[in-house]
């Protein structure tokens, strides 16, 4: 998988399409600087942050390159400033902020030009096999996806396209749930040059055979579980959950709105009827933890997730995606903003796992039963704050990407993390059960 310097070139400035598409390209100033929920940062903030990290790893750590704005990185330091008090920083203003990240980057791709960065130096893991790059680009491409959170969160005229979903495959020849054997499989990988520290080393996990879901939980098998008093009966809660649920008061997914008999969601400024066939998506771990116990399931463990999503029973091999290691198109997963919605449950045959799974990346991030916490031998690279400050019980993993995950940012060994009360991500779930 040796990449190019042209290649990482292309990709860096791919990525900066798409964060100018959903800022500078679509939004005036004062909604740029608004903060639309104290969940978000001003996408401003966003922006600016982009560019600061570029510069802190590209031409400061990568090629050697004097500081740019150093009395600005406190102020784009994620863990110094939490989103709530990010409006009350001197930021950059828009145009400030794209004309610094649209510096930094004219540099960047000087740098990488030169023969002074070379890519073929084993010595250095920093640049080996243009890791760094990989890992700016895969930042960007995150943060476009929390943008575009900020957005679904944002009241106001639509700005962003919208593209229907393609019509729905018939179900009925899909079976409910496909059995994955039992026994040994690699999880993680050792060798993936995109793969972050936290998806690292590869080990071999032991697992019971189990059933997983075909599909995600779709809206309409969501919407029986809340017309079956699901939100009123602590019984499918934890105590935990329960507590959330009556202190929030919540009783649907988030922009879901009840008229009449009907369901209505607001999907970037548009309301619009509730597709039945749609994955269920802003939904917090503990909806999903309860819907799985409604149904007589659970959610399934990050490690029976991964072994479901890429390991061949009939050949013991581990593949970099469900359908094998060729790179995702259109017709394997709805993955990078190409919709802005999910897709139908049960579509796209050619992206169906070994075992029978389908939509296993795209569509959706999926919450497992799992605490986010390391692997064995794990070793931080290159900086303690991208995961390991996250390990411990109080976040849970979640797997598979979304609609809105670019492919540069999704694997069968990816990894996201977050609050168990968190909704506004483009979260939802499939369940399991024991053989």
């Amino acid at each position: 998988m040796q990449t190019s310097k042209e290649q990482l070139a292309a990709e860096l400035e791919r990525v900066r399409r798409r964060s100018f598409g959903l800022t500078t390209d679509v939004l005036d100033d004062a909604e740029l600087t608004r903060q639309h929920s104290p969940l978000m940062s001003p996408l401003v903030w966003d922006l600016a942050h982009v560019g600061n990290y570029e510069e802190l790893w590209l031409l400061r750590a990568a090629a050697g390159i004097d500081p740019m704005r150093p009395e600005i990185d406190s102020l784009y330091d994620a863990f110094e400033h939490p989103r709530a008090e990010r409006p009350k920083l001197p930021l950059l203003d828009p145009v400030e902020a794209n004309e610094y990240i649209t510096l930094v980057r004219r540099k960047v791709l000087d740098s990488l030009d030169s023969k002074a960065i070379r890519l073929d130096r084993p010595d250095n893991p920093l640049l080996a096999d243009g890791f760094v790059y990989r890992m700016v680009i895969q930042h960007e491409h995150q943060h476009d996806e929390t943008m575009l959170a900020t957005h679904q969160l944002r009241r106001g005229a639509p700005v962003l396209p919208d593209h229907e979903a393609p019509a729905p495959e018939p179900r009925a020849a899909l079976p409910p749930e496909v059995f994955v054997p039992g026994g040994p499989f690699e999880m993680g990988t050792s060798s993936d040059p995109w793969a972050y520290d936290n998806e690292r080393p590869a080990h071999v996990v032991e697992l019971a055979p189990y059933w997983i879901d075909t599909t995600p939980v779709c809206n309409g098998e969501y919407a029986a579980f809340i017309a079956d008093g699901g939100y009123d009966n602590p019984r499918w809660w934890t105590a935990a959950g329960w507590e959330w649920r009556c202190r929030s008061g919540k009783r649907a997914p988030a922009f879901w709105r009840r008229e009449g008999s009907s369901w209505l969601r607001r999907r970037f400024g548009r309301l619009e009827p509730l597709p039945p066939d749609q994955p269920v998506q802003h939904v917090c771990w503990y909806e999903a933890d309860a819907y799985a116990r409604w149904a007589g399931k659970r959610l399934p463990t990050e490690a029976e997730w991964e072994k479901a999503a890429s390991w061949d029973p009939r050949t013991g091999r581990k593949y970099r995606y469900p359908w094998g290691d060729e790179p995702p198109t259109l017709h394997h997963a709805n993955l990078g903003q190409v919709r802005y919605q999910p897709t139908h449950v049960g579509s796209f045959p050619a992206g169906t796992s070994p075992v029978g799974a389908r939509q296993m990346l795209g569509d959706v991030w999926e919450w497992t039963a799992t605490d986010f916490d390391g692997y064995a031998g794990f070793r931080s690279f290159p900086y303690r704050e991208y995961s390991e400050v996250f390990f411990g019980t109080e976040y849970k993993v979640l797997r598979g990407g979304s609609w809105a995950t670019d492919p540069t940012a999704c694997r069968t060994t990816f990894r996201n993390w977050d609050f168990p009360i968190r909704r506004q991500i483009f979260c939802g779930f499939r369940c399991a059960r024991d053989a």
